[in-house]
């Protein structure tokens, strides 16, 4: 590869409408698969986009045709990085009850942010809670096991009850 597709940078504006999640996902899949990224973590890092996305379509900016989500995405051959921002009011994910626990199986809420902590690296929100950066780098070493990706915080909140947006 040449020095300018060593990596690949672009910067989408996305309606908030279901399904326009598609016109970032279907290039950055390709994108993945132009720089050798195996089937498995192609797989992985489309279910966090694909989250994330929606999320902030569905959450963030409640199908308001007034508003726009912003999603920057960049490439290598052993990183992805994913920007994605609503214009909603945000919201604090350490509020978001731990849906693995046993009183929360059947309760909606959390699995989206619990599937983008299992399959990206990093996973950080701005203070607004508008905003996440995913990133997923291949040469960062594996997750320890008993790092379950839940927050004392997170379990606080379960256990009185309260609800978070994704």
């Amino acid at each position: 590869m040449s020095h300018e597709q060593q990596r690949w940078q672009h910067d989408f504006e996305l309606p908030s409408e279901r399904g326009s999640s598609r016109i970032v996902l279907d290039e950055l899949l390709a994108q993945l698969g132009r720089f050798g990224w195996e089937q498995s973590d192609i797989f992985g890092v489309h279910l966090a986009a694909e989250e994330a996305i929606v999320n902030a379509i569905l959450h963030g900016n409640q199908l308001d045709p007034g508003k726009m989500v912003r999603v920057s995405c960049e490439v290598s051959s052993r990183q992805v990085q994913l920007r994605v921002t609503d214009e909603g009011p945000g919201f604090k994910p350490e509020t978001v009850p731990d849906c693995t626990r046993e009183d929360r199986l059947d309760m909606p809420g959390g699995r989206g942010l619990l599937l983008m902590r299992s399959f990206m690296t990093t996973i950080e929100y701005n203070d607004r809670g508008n905003s996440v950066l995913l990133e997923k780098d291949l040469d960062a070493p594996p997750p320890s096991p008993c790092d379950d990706g839940v927050d004392e915080a997170v379990q606080d909140s379960a256990d009185t009850g309260a609800e978070g947006s994704a």
